[in-house]
């Protein structure tokens, strides 16, 4: 074991020995408890896992409760891919469920007492991390920040739609029933207040799941699309922290839709024709003082250090395109004359670029990466957005002019509007290899590769009615 390893393994032992007094304290607050779920996020952004009885709960930190480590690269139908080699090529072994202190709550939609938990993923014989668990790859770039005594200040907004829970006769999603009208909704409605109040009811639990869950939601609004919405999370001093409640925020969402008899989706654009869902982080650094270091002298013009941190997130853009854009699906967001980003570029406070400042000077000095869509993994997305805001300190990256017009757009070259190329593109990148780590790059390229191969040999409905009486 290197020293890294040991490191690793150390940290580890000291996430054990704390969660095991959290969960002690936290069976003699609920003597009720019945159950316990165990939830690992993998790879396609959707968590894992498996129930456990209440009194194993102080087990899990003595490495009491395993699963396969392919779990966390299953594919998005939830199957093992031979391709990333993990799986039965290496006779499928285990891995031991690591939990994460702090993020043991109760499950306030279940039908028993029943709590949760976020793991990790960790070798059984050294105790370390697995390379290609996700939330350790955003954990490990975390850390480099620490070493230079900077902490990522990070909050997320994250668009969904509430849709109806039967879809049409062809699989499509269609508009919400509205609360108490009897009406479908079907057109625009953003900033509706209107809107808003008829799905009080279930937007106000959402909002008392998270308190429970201890997840830091603040404003909504409504949003284009029918029965789209935003939800903005708090701004805090971990990556980490603001990866785990917008993975958790989105597992409330879809759990409170089902409870009011509907369904929500964080597909990247589940309807051709009108607005898909975005997933926006913010972030600052503080230095060791408690200093912002991204703040300048001026509003609307960023000093050095956060120019560079865009530089370098504008460098690295098209490497990371498949971490914001992972699916099929996400590349039909990419849009002219839509708010998705198509273009590595910045500016002040415009919506219609990838990296938009809304302020440059104090506390409240901040980037907001707008590129990735609601369907992407919360961990990889904000470990990119922080390898390239540390590519750009080390290497003072320039990122050039500030947009200020839709004709500056119009000159750029865009992000690949294309999924085999990103995902060519990713796994080519010897930068992205050095960041995320060997494993997780050569494991989430295959996996990437893999998924991509099933769709190109799916035949679909629309192709079957152009073409099989037609040509």
């Amino acid at each position: 074991m290197n020293d890294k390893d040991m490191l690793t393994s150390n940290d580890n032992k000291q996430q054990a020995k704390a969660f095991r007094a959290e969960a002690e304290a936290f069976l003699a607050a609920h003597p009720d408890l019945v159950k316990v779920e165990i939830l690992l996020p993998r790879f396609c952004g959707t968590l894992m896992g498996k129930w456990l009885p209440a009194d194993m709960l102080p087990k899990l930190a003595d490495g009491a409760v395993r699963l396969p480590r392919s779990t966390a690269a299953l594919d998005i139908w939830g199957d093992d891919v031979p391709a990333v080699g993990i799986a039965l090529e290496k006779g499928d072994p285990d891995g031991i469920c690591m939990p994460v202190p702090g993020t043991l709550t109760m499950v306030p939609w279940a039908s028993e007492p029943t709590a949760q938990v976020l793991v990790t993923m960790t070798d059984i014989v050294t105790g370390e991390d697995c390379g290609y668990d996700t939330r350790s790859t955003l954990s490990r770039l975390q850390t480099r920040f620490g070493q230079m005594d900077l902490t990522p200040v990070v909050a997320t907004e994250l668009e969904f739609y509430l849709i109806d829970a039967e879809t049409t006769p062809t699989g499509h999603p269609q508009g919400p029933m509205v609360p108490g009208l009897g009406e479908r909704l079907t057109g625009s409605q953003v900033y509706n207040m209107d809107v808003i109040a008829a799905f009080e009811p279930l937007l106000a639990e959402i909002y008392d799941a998270c308190l429970i869950q201890n997840i830091p939601a603040e404003t909504t609004i409504s949003e284009f699309g029918p029965g789209q919405f935003e939800m903005n999370l708090k701004h805090v001093p971990s990556a980490l922290d603001a990866a785990d409640h917008c993975m958790l925020f989105k597992r409330v969402v879809r759990n409170i839709a089902r409870k009011h008899g509907m369904d929500a989706t964080f597909m990247a654009k589940p309807y051709a024709h009108t607005t898909g869902n975005g997933f926006h982080v913010h972030m600052s650094v503080l230095d060791g003082s408690g200093t912002n270091i991204f703040s300048g002298a001026r509003e609307n013009e960023a000093n050095d250090t956060l120019r560079h941190a865009i530089g370098g997130m504008i460098e690295t853009m098209r490497e990371c395109q498949i971490l914001y854009a992972p699916h099929a699906n996400s590349y039909r967001r990419f849009q002219p004359d839509s708010y998705a980003p198509t273009t590595p570029c910045w500016g002040y406070d415009h919506r219609a670029v990838a990296i938009r400042v809304p302020s440059a000077h104090g506390p409240a000095a901040r980037f907001e990466h707008r590129v990735a869509g609601a369907d992407a993994n919360p961990y990889l997305v904000i470990a990119s957005i922080l390898a390239g805001t540390l590519t750009g300190f080390e290497k003072a990256c320039d990122p050039g002019a500030p947009v200020e017009t839709l004709e500056q757009l119009d000159e750029m070259k865009p992000l690949s509007p294309i999924w085999q190329e990103a995902i060519a593109r990713f796994g080519a990148s010897d930068w992205a290899e050095d960041q995320f780590g060997h494993d997780f790059h050569l494991c989430y390229t295959r996996s990437r590769e893999a998924e991509e191969q099933i769709v190109a040999a799916t035949i679909t409905d629309f192709e079957c009615r152009s073409y099989l009486r037609t040509v």
